[in-house]
């Protein structure tokens, strides 16, 4: 399964505009199944992801470009955005 990743505003300066990501390759036991769980699973891939994803951050998440909550359920092919609560044109 792919997901796509996008990163806005400050989290995209620093993570960059984009990810794709193979949930496939990760072990079952820490494969996330949800928008929540991929947040955490992010957290934990570098010091970076951590520090802009972190959850003092107060940020927004959207699947499929609509807001969602962290249980929302990861499908293939879904695009999963990041972003602060207000973001810049």
């Amino acid at each position: 399964m792919n997901i796509v990743v996008r990163y806005f505003a400050s989290v995209r300066e620093k993570l960059g505009e984009r990810e794709l990501i193979d949930l496939s390759a990760i072990s079952e036991p820490t494969m996330p199944r949800t928008v929540g769980e991929l947040h955490t699973w992010l957290t934990q891939r570098s010091p970076e992801h951590a520090a802009a994803l972190h959850e003092d951050k107060g940020l927004r998440t959207a699947f499929n470009q609509t807001l969602c909550a962290a249980d929302q359920p990861l499908v293939d092919g879904a695009e999963v955005a990041f972003f602060p609560p207000v973001t810049g044109g």
